[in-house]
């Protein structure tokens, strides 16, 4: 895979770092990496992801711009309002950047679909909002030995975690969340959410699929980042591996 004059220019400040280098910017061109909601952190994450040259991007997303997005939602405008986000975000990505090609699957991703859409991909990033959608991407994740990067937030703290189950020393996502974690009733549009928290965990979670593609510092798969923007705090949790995990126990 090699970068064109105009792609050189363009990455050149990733090209400078030693570790990503002109090596690193060919393997981000070659990457496939799956997008899983393209709300309040898929949105500033596919716009980082577009902008750092991952040149094949899948977003999977069934629902449709809402004004009430916008507060967060930085990669729509207004007149994007009642269009498919799948689709809004291939158009405003196109604008970003012509070397990248976004594929809009206006789908809710589920138990029947989730390995035929994730197959073949590099790295998956889930920003979904409902643990239902969220243990199925995580299984099925795991299942085709992609790495995952999961990401959430709720009020004013959000959360980021990478795992990579299949390995002896990593937890998988069911290793984090137990069995059955979620409160019902309780989302977003009730609770409601820092826009900008959005931002800060979407550009985190890009850093993580960058990473994950071209791996650069200290692994972070196996560790979860906790944000409390009320103190401006942040910490980071050792997530151990459960040895009765249904999922990668075996």
């Amino acid at each position: 895979m090699t970068l064109t004059d105009e792609e050189l220019e363009r990455y050149a400040r990733h090209i400078v770092l030693k570790e990503i280098g002109g090596a690193g910017q060919a393997r981000l061109k070659a990457a496939r990496v799956a997008v899983i909601g393209a709300g309040g952190i898929g949105s500033p994450a596919l716009q980082y992801l577009a902008a750092a040259g991952i040149s094949s991007l899948t977003i999977i997303d069934d629902d449709r711009v809402d004004l009430s997005n916008l507060q967060r939602q930085t990669l729509f405008g207004t007149a994007d309002a009642g269009e498919p986000k799948a689709q809004a975000a291939v158009t405003a990505l196109g604008r970003l950047n012509p070397h990248v090609e976004a594929t809009a699957q206006v789908t809710r991703i589920d138990a029947a679909n989730a390995a035929c859409l994730l197959d073949g991909h590099d790295a998956v990033l889930d920003g979904t909002d409902n643990f239902a959608t969220r243990l199925i991407v995580a299984d099925t994740a795991l299942a085709l030995r992609i790495p995952l990067v999961a990401a959430a937030v709720g009020q004013f703290e959000g959360q980021l975690g990478v795992f990579r189950g299949w390995e002896a020393d990593k937890p998988c996502y069911r290793c984090f969340t137990g069995a059955d974690p979620e409160t019902p009733g309780v989302n977003c549009a009730e609770q409601g959410v820092l826009g900008a928290l959005t931002g800060l965990l979407g550009s985190l979670a890009a850093l993580e699929v960058i990473r994950a593609i071209v791996p650069f510092g200290e692994d972070s798969a196996g560790k979860l980042l906790i944000a409390d923007t009320l103190a401006l705090r942040f910490r980071t949790l050792t997530l151990p591996k459960d040895p009765g995990c249904p999922a990668c126990a075996d």
